[in-house]
């Protein structure tokens, strides 16, 4: 993200200077390209904490009831019911092991919204994947497909997207429920199908041990500093518990039953999206608030504890949006956006990839607040607004992809993971399905 940001701060610059030569010639008498410049980046310093205290009220709201349903045992009771599929995509991970235990609550967390739960999920499951990993520091087959998975998982409620449409002035904020839950099926269904083939086509190489054991891995500052990221079990005992819980599986008939009824569900929000969307947010509300009160959590001490989080989250954002946001506000500013966008857009545009969407497709593979910040600076546009077609297809890229070259250096990076092998080919092909499902559906329902 720092050779990014520098970037785009750089070009813009070196457009606005070559846009100010006429100007300093007498030939142009339009505004003053470098004043231009700098008034965008005061303007969209001052939108980026002005958002950022909009969003503080919306994410306590959500993290609140997020807490509620992790602490009444949800994150638990969908990993059971995933399990049996988990086993047959996962033949040579045991199934009482405990990296099965992590994995399912990892995507558990991660169909949720509840990015800050998954991550230490994720990283545990790699340490104990790794621990049967045949030939340490290069992937295994199995660690590759948790991987694509993990940056394409099927995402039933994006909180954070959803609060900051509603921070945005949405007049539909969950409007993205349906069309997130379409594109993230087809990039998860995409990342599944490719990573199996390629486990045909790959061999494993044979690799030279790592410098460093898999219990030193366990110690790296990666593993520790996600680790104490907000979300997490608050003991190590709890993740163990957790994950004796989610290996206890529901009856196979009872998974395929659930599994089969969300199936069904699709249909129903592809073509009743707009009338179903209204009921979601209120709905949710009171649905999390009524399973906390059938699990016997104190569900207004536990949601208190989750909107103290939110807030939390929402102050620790501003200075990411603060850099995000004047970058691009620089970049359109100067006329760089413009040059670059243009082109590419006149022809995307045709397949319903408008050239204000690019830049947001093009980044949320590199980085995860960078494309937050884009979002963000889209959504604020008067001219575009959350609720426009645009609005939307931003919305839903943001929700249905993952930062995958992110996730692959943290991930492997946490286990000494040196050699990769075909591990990107699932991700960014997950990626591409994902912008094509999101295309295709927003365009269905909002085109």
């Amino acid at each position: 993200m720092n050779g990014i940001f520098f970037a785009i701060v750089l070009i813009s610059f070196a457009v606005a200077a070559v846009r100010h030569l006429p100007w300093l010639a007498g030939t142009d008498g339009g505004p003053v390209p470098m004043d231009v410049l700098g008034q965008a980046m005061i303007a969209a310093a001052g939108d980026a904490v002005t958002l950022a205290i909009g969003l503080v009220g919306v994410m306590a709201l959500f993290l609140g009831l997020m807490k509620v349903a992790e602490r009444g045992g949800l994150l638990v009771i969908i990993a059971r019911l995933v399990r049996p599929m988990m086993v047959r995509l996962f033949p040579e991970v045991p199934p009482e092991h405990p990296a099965m235990g992590a994995m399912i609550l990892n995507m558990s967390a991660n169909a949720l919204g509840l990015g800050n739960a998954a991550t230490p999920f994720g990283i545990r499951a790699m340490q104990q994947l790794d621990k049967l990993n045949p030939i340490k520091g290069t992937a295994s087959n199995a660690m590759i497909l948790f991987l694509a998975i993990n940056t394409s998982s099927v995402t039933l409620l994006a909180t954070g997207v959803i609060a900051l449409r509603a921070a945005s002035g949405s007049e539909n904020p969950a409007g993205i429920v349906p069309t997130t839950l379409v594109a993230t099926i087809c990039s998860t269904a995409t990342a599944i199908i490719v990573a199996k083939l390629c486990i045909r086509w790959f061999s494993p190489a044979s690799a030279q041990p790592p410098e460093t054991t898999t219990a030193e891995a366990e110690n790296t500052p990666i593993a520790d500093a996600l680790n104490e990221l907000g979300g997490a079990p608050e003991s190590a005992e709890e993740d163990a518990q957790l994950e004796q819980q989610s290996a206890r599986p529901y009856p196979t008939y009872v998974s395929y039953l659930v599994l089969s009824g969300i199936a069904g569900f699709i249909p129903l929000t592809v073509f009743y999206g707009r009338e179903i969307a209204p009921w979601i947010i209120p709905g949710l509300m009171l649905g999390l608030l009524s399973f906390g009160v059938a699990r016997r959590v104190r569900i207004y001490e536990v949601f208190v504890e989750g909107a103290r989080e939110g807030f939390q989250v929402a102050l620790r954002i501003i200075p990411y949006l603060v850099a995000i946001l004047v970058a691009v506000g620089m970049f359109r500013a100067s006329g760089a956006l413009e040059w670059i966008i243009a082109p590419i857009g006149s022809v995307t545009a045709h397949i319903g990839m408008p050239a204000e969407a690019l830049p947001m497709a093009i980044l949320r593979p590199l980085s995860g607040s960078g494309a937050y910040g884009i979002l963000a600076s889209i959504i604020n546009d008067p001219a575009i607004g959350p609720d426009s077609y645009t609005g939307y297809l931003v919305s839903t890229l943001q929700g249905s992809t993952e930062t995958t070259f992110y996730v692959l250096a943290v991930y492997f990076g946490a286990v000494q993971i040196r050699r990769i092998r075909y591990a990107l080919i699932p991700a960014l092909s997950a990626d591409l399905a994902g912008i094509i499902a999101a295309v295709a559906i927003v365009s269905l329902m909002y085109g």
